[in-house]
């Protein structure tokens, strides 16, 4: 297989197969008895769908959202993760950890906390859909083993890694890292 690159022509290969994940629909029949306000395009709750809906943002600009987002009119009902999601194909792991401590929040009482929606998306480059922006000097440093933007950085200055994982950092910190990173 062969295709074009910002740095010209790139042969790929060679592979036994092929497999292609493209879209997701979630399977609603165990909600079908339950009273559910769902986007009509992506299927997901209808308070989260314009937050979400791919043609408008990748997975790194997706605002905080929480249970308020992910409630239906069935009392105490919430889909979390990516089946809160519905189609949308840009669910990050990190959205559903503060989903599910947002809604657990909420179910224990502690409205404080659950309103408390904190999102710090990691920079990993897998929502970058713009390659064409990437100067020639960061296509020739690109490595193709870099889990992050800070993981290719520290790599093309000669470092072993970005070092998810070393001591310098808090232990919240190093537990993000780990959650986010394909390396970690």
């Amino acid at each position: 297989m062969s295709g074009l690159t910002t740095r010209g022509g790139a042969d790929l290969g060679p592979f036994d197969r092929i497999i292609v994940a493209t879209g997701q629909r979630p399977d609603l029949d165990m909600t079908r008895e339950l009273r559910l306000d769902l986007d009509p395009w992506l299927e997901c709750p209808k308070a989260l769908g314009p937050a979400i809906d791919p043609n408008l943002h990748s997975c790194g600009s997706v605002p905080p959202h929480g249970y308020r987002q992910l409630a239906h009119p069935e009392p105490g009902y919430f889909a979390v993760g990516v089946k809160s999601y519905g189609r949308a194909p840009t669910f990050l792991m990190a959205t559903g950890y503060e989903q599910v401590r947002s809604v657990a929040a909420y179910l224990a009482g502690d409205l404080k906390a659950a309103d408390d929606v904190q999102l710090v998306l990691p920079e990993t480059g897998v929502c970058t859909t713009n390659f064409g922006a990437r100067s020639e000097t960061d296509s020739a440093t690109a490595t193709a083993d870099a889990c992050c933007a800070d993981d290719e950085k520290a790599k093309a200055e000669g470092a072993t890694g970005c070092g998810c994982t070393t001591s310098s950092k808090s232990e919240p910190e190093k537990a993000m890292a780990k959650r986010s990173a394909c390396c970690g």
